[in-house]
Formats: C-alpha cells, structure tokens, sequence
C-alpha cells in the first residue's frame, strides 16, 4: 500500500487530497501544527482512516522523526501562512511557516534512505505583477507582498534540492483555486457565506474592497489530481496549475447573489479600508504543460464553482439553525 505524508492536513486542499489518495488505495497520514483542538475539530471532513501526527514543522528534528517513522512514498507540503494581510503584519512569522517548513521537510526527505517523492505547494503570487499574461513556468519572480517573497523562495528550495541533490521535488504553482470548504478569509468564501446568511436573515450588509479586482480561480477539487499527477510521472518538474480565465469579484458577488435570489446592490457596499495598496493585476495562468504532460486539465465552470460553494454556505447555515 503506497503511504503519503500530507502537511497542513486540516486545510481545504489537504482534505480532498486526502479523500482522493484514500480513493486510490493510500494509507494516509496528516501533520498537523500542535493546538488545544484536535485536527478533526478543526477539520471535521478528515476521513477517520487518516493518521493524525501533531508536528512543529520548523523543528528539523521532530520533521525528521516524523520522516523516518512515516516512511511515506509521496510528501504533499501543503502547510503555509497564505494570508496577505497576516504576511504584512508579521513577515517574520510567514517566512517561518512557508520557508523554514520548506527546507526542514526537503532536509528530511533527502536523509531517508528512500526519499519520498515531494509536491510542494507554491502560488501565483510569486508572479507579482508580471508584464505578460497568461504566466507559466519561465514567467520571471517578483512578488509584491512578503506572503509572494517567501513562497518563491520556498520554489526556489525546492528547485534547488531537484537540481543539486537529485531528490523528485516538484512545485505545484496554484493559481486562486475555491471549493466549499473555503473559509471566510478569502473573498470568495466572504462572499458565498455572506449571499447565504443575508438570505436567512443573519447578516444585513457585505462589505467589499475592490470589486474589479480580477483573478483565475479554478476549483480545489480539479486541482488536487494536478498535484498527484506531477508525482506519478517519470521525471519531477514545475507545473501551473490554473484555469486560464479571469473573472471579477463582482462577478463571483452576482453569481453568489443570483444563486439565493438577492439583489447585491441592495446589500454590497465599498469600503475603501479593505482596498489593498499593492494588489497582484493581469494574474492569469496558462496550464498548457500541466494539460499536454501530466493529461491534467480543469473541468469545473467558473459559475458552477460559485454556485456550489453558495448552495453549501446556505446549507451550512440552515444547519447551524438547527
């Protein structure tokens, strides 16, 4: 039975990872940071078949004791401090959570005397505000925000550790993918929670930054056999991951809206204290080698994406009721 080791277990991508692997016949098992609540309380999707390993993954040592007594055939690293905002008001802290973790686990993964196969989770914002759209994999690096600066650099790692040390390391570069698990920290699930609980009742207003802001958001659950995909071929490399389309915020506010029935110019107002100061633009991917190399491509329609997280935001709220 192959054994994945899967980082940041309790996050959106991490559960249907999960679920996926375990459809294939894989005996998971999830790092998790230490807290007071148990992985399952912060994650109540996760499948009980997964083993749950409490980790600080900055510790070199306790990484490399987690390693050895795993002994995983495939590390999906998908822990990260991913918030803009959080990157700004603690850079030190972000550069810990996305680099150290980083080279830890790469450190690790080259000690065993079988090295796993290793996805890395990178991101779009390493692109900044690039001068050609659509971006792949040669687009030149240059971040806008400390959350973009520390995952090129985690990119760059993994790259390095490829190249130098012969280890099957692959980045995944993630343009915005949504799911209905995605919480209220992103905009799209702001906005999805907020269509639905304005339908019930429970919230009069959403209040938004720059609705013309526009973004390449694809659905998690297309994208995470991207990632398994790149760690099944017969040589590592890096992939976009994207689907190629732009679509506003105020696009996502009309679909989320049109789904339960509202009017949003009766309930969405601007505030211009949630405008960001240096904000990524013409942020658009182009997954052409992911689609020709790894014969993955994306399949949920960017409508279709919004009225599901909609449907299980009202749902969600309906039960909360209960």
């Amino acid at each position: 039975m192959p054994r994945a080791l899967i980082t940041g277990i309790t996050g959106q991508d991490a559960g249907y990872l999960a679920d996926f692997l375990e459809s294939k016949g894989y005996e998971v098992h999830g790092a998790v940071r230490p807290r007071p609540n148990s992985a399952r309380q912060q994650s109540p999707n996760l499948s009980n078949q997964i083993s749950i390993h409490p980790v600080d993954l900055r510790d070199a040592p306790a990484v490399a004791q987690l390693l050895r007594r795993v002994r995983p055939h495939e590390v999906y690293h998908l822990a990260a401090q991913t918030h803009i905002p959080v990157s700004f008001e603690d850079p030190g802290a972000t550069v810990e959570a996305n680099v150290i973790t980083t080279l830890r686990l790469l450190e690790g993964c080259q000690r065993l005397d079988s090295p796993p196969r290793f996805f890395h989770a990178s991101t779009s914002q390493i692109f900044g505000r690039p001068d050609k759209a659509p971006q792949d994999e040669q687009t030149p690096v240059r971040p806008v925000n400390p959350y973009g600066a520390s995952k090129a650099m985690a990119t760059d790692l993994v790259r390095i550790w490829r190249e130098s040390h012969g280890l099957f390391a692959v980045n995944g570069i993630l343009f915005n993918h949504e799911s209905p698990r995605r919480g209220p920290d992103f905009v799209t699930g702001k906005i999805c929670r907020a269509a639905a609980a304005i339908k019930l009742g429970r919230q009069r207003e959403l209040l938004l930054g720059d609705v013309h802001a526009h973004r390449d958001w694809g659905d998690a659950r297309d994208f995470i056999e991207g990632f398994w995909r790149s760690l099944q071929h017969s040589t590592p490399d890096d992939y976009v991951f994207a689907t190629g389309e732009l679509h506003s915020v105020q696009q996502v506010v009309d679909v989320a809206f049109a789904t339960v029935g509202l009017d949003p110019a009766i309930h969405v107002r601007i505030d211009p204290s949630l405008f960001r100061k240096t904000e990524p633009s013409h942020v658009v991917g182009n997954p052409a080698k992911a689609c020709a190399i790894l014969g993955w491509t994306p399949l949920t329609p960017f409508a279709k994406l919004i009225r599901d997280m909609t449907e299980a935001a009202l749902l969600a709220c309906l039960e909360t009721a209960t």
